[in-house]
Parts: structure tokens; C-alpha cells; sequence
């Protein structure tokens, strides 16, 4: 998506720093919670930061000017079980497996990758695990029925179900998936552009606290759920962030509908500060002013509760 004005100045910070020197952005050691926690490996839309065609973007990153932001994943992390998990297959997923590796050094590269819905950003990656890069072993990648009918159709996806670098898991909304006996997966339908797949958020519950994973969805009012109440229910809610506000891009928005900043802290806006501090937006479009950790717009936001996912960030379950 091409931005609509000049670039966006984001303080630089290192990829690994797990946290912040805001107190709304303060992190949880995972130790404190039995060893299961969420790390951030990307919070960018799925062109990612710096963006296509946006030459000042990768000149600016090429001078240390602004950062590389990955796209949208999160790895998940049972260290008893010796189990590491990652929702989202996108392009930058070499490197995302990666950082996940340094937090298990385990046989396995990944004990299983969790698909949302068959945009860019959110699947393309799975092409390293083929016969051009990894020639991976039957990695578990969880799909919804018609995730998995995608994949299993069309080329070069169905090669790696053909070829047993992927195992198709397949999904169910609203069943429960026990990964161990501190960890349980639970997919639930939102709606979106669901050209050739359904769309899906995650709950992801722990032994301690629960979080919600929203990446994309159109509009929370096309969703038969109430975000509220579904934030008030859970401990962590990283939900779309894509857009701060109508106008941020020269395009038709509902072109490509998201909710924006604006609208989805208008729906907290009668909310207490602790529950506004469950909100951590994530998945930003380049042009998001909120990509900027000093803009006022997003200090204003963070003064009221609202968190901003980084990466690197830990989260604790």
C-alpha cells in the first residue's frame, strides 16, 4: 500500500530487546509464568517496512535512520515441553524461525506453524520449508478447511503437501487444540477478504493468562462478536492496528477495509485504563503514523493504556 506522505521517522531499537522503558509497554518475564510465553517476531502489515516501491523507506533503513519492521508473527513458547510454535508462515519467516530458535535450541526447527488466512503476508512463507530451500519433513502447519483445500489445489503449495514437507493439521472454529498440558489452541472465524481462504483469529490459553490474536479482520462491527468483551476476557489482545485512521493512504480504504486506530479506541473509550491496557495493536501498514514510537498521536494512546507490539517483545502465559 503506497504511502500517501513523506516517510516516517521510528526510532531505532534493537531487535532483541525484550523491553521498554514506558511503563504501558513493560513486558512480562516468562519465568513468571511456568515457562510459556509469546514472543513478537513481526508487527508490519504484510508488505512489511520498508515497503515496496518506497525507495526513501530503504534508503532511511539502509542509514540507520529507521528500522526493518518484520511482518505480523508470533512465536509461542512452552519451555518444559521444550515445544516452540509459530502463528503466521510469512516472508520473512527464515529469520522469524530464527529469533525463535534462540529462544529453544531444539531438534525440531518449529513443532508446528498456525495459519490465520491466505493473504501474503500470512502464508507465503511456508514456500522455504520446499525442495528449493529447506526440503523440510512433514513441519505441522494448521489450516482451516479451506486453507487446507488452497493449499492442497494449487501449486506451488500442493508440492509441498505432495513432497511431505508440510502435514496438513486440519482446524475446526471454535474447537479447542491441546498442544500440551500447559498450552490450548482455539481458532475462531472473523470476517475479512476471504478470497481463497476463511479468515481466523486465535486464542491462545496458558497456565496462567490467555491472549487473543487478531491480525486482520474488515470491521468489528461486521463481526457478530464485541471486541470489548472479548478483550475484557482475556489477559493480552494483539488485534489489527493496519490503519490509524481514514485518508492515510491515496486509495479507496475500503478497498482494503481494517479497523482503524481511531475507530477501535472509540469502542474503549468509556473503558478503564486496565482494560484499555489489554489492547496491543499490531499488523501496521508503513504509512501508520503509530510505527512512529514518538508521534503524538500514539503517546496520547499509550498515556490511556493502549500498548504497541515490538519485536522482540515477551509476553508471559
Amino acid at each position: 500500500m503506497n504511502l500517501r506522505f513523506s516517510i516516517i521517522a521510528v526510532s531505532l531499537f534493537i531487535f532483541g530487546c525484550s523491553q521498554s522503558s514506558k511503563t504501558s509497554q513493560k513486558t512480562v518475564d516468562p519465568q513468571e509464568t511456568d515457562g510459556v510465553y509469546i514472543k513478537v517476531l513481526g508487527i508490519a502489515q504484510d508488505g512489511g517496512m520498508p515497503h515496496i516501491n518506497n525507495s526513501k523507506e530503504f534508503e532511511a533503513v539502509s542509514q540507520g535512520k529507521l528500522i526493518q519492521e518484520r511482518v505480523v508473527s508470533l512465536g509461542l513458547i512452552d519451555t518444559d515441553a521444550q515445544k516452540k510454535y509459530l502463528f503466521e508462515a510469512t516472508p520473512d519467516l527464515p529469520e522469524q524461525l530464527y529469533f525463535l530458535h534462540q529462544e529453544i535450541a531444539s531438534n525440531t526447527i518449529v513443532d508446528g506453524v498456525f495459519l490465520t488466512h491466505a493473504h501474503i503476508g500470512h502464508y507465503t512463507g511456508l514456500m522455504h520449508f520446499g525442495r528449493e530451500a529447506m526440503g523440510s519433513k512433514a513441519i505441522p502447519v494448521y489450516a482451516m478447511p479451506r486453507m487446507k483445500t488452497f493449499l492442497e489445489t494449487n501449486g506451488p503449495w500442493s508440492q509441498l503437501v505432495d513432497l511431505e514437507n508440510i502435514n496438513i493439521r486440519p482446524m475446526q472454529a471454535d474447537s479447542i487444540i491441546t498442544l500440551s498440558r500447559k498450552l490450548k489452541i482455539t481458532p475462531f472465524l472473523v470476517p475479512h477478504r476471504d478470497e481463497f481462504s476463511e479468515t481466523v483469529g486465535y486464542r491462545i490459553e496458558g497456565p496462567e493468562k490467555i491472549a487473543l490474536l487478531i491480525p486482520d479482520i474488515d470491521k468489528w462491527f461486521k463481526w457478530e462478536r464485541s471486541i470489548v468483551a472479548e478483550v475484557k476476557n482475556v489477559d493480552y489482545a494483539f488485534i489489527d492496528a493496519t490503519f490509524f485512521s481514514e485518508g492515510e493512504i491515496p486509495r479507496p480504504m475500503s478497498e482494503v477495509p481494517h479497523p482503524f486506530i481511531d475507530e477501535t479506541t472509540a469502542l474503549f473509550k468509556n473503558e478503564t485504563s486496565a482494560v484499555k491496557s489489554k489492547v496491543i495493536f499490531i499488523h501496521f501498514n508503513h504509512s501508520n503514523p503509530a510505527l512512529n514510537e514518538q508521534h503524538p498521536k500514539r503517546l496520547a494512546l499509550e498515556k490511556e493504556g493502549y500498548r504497541f507490539a515490538r519485536q522482540g517483545e515477551m509476553y508471559g502465559l
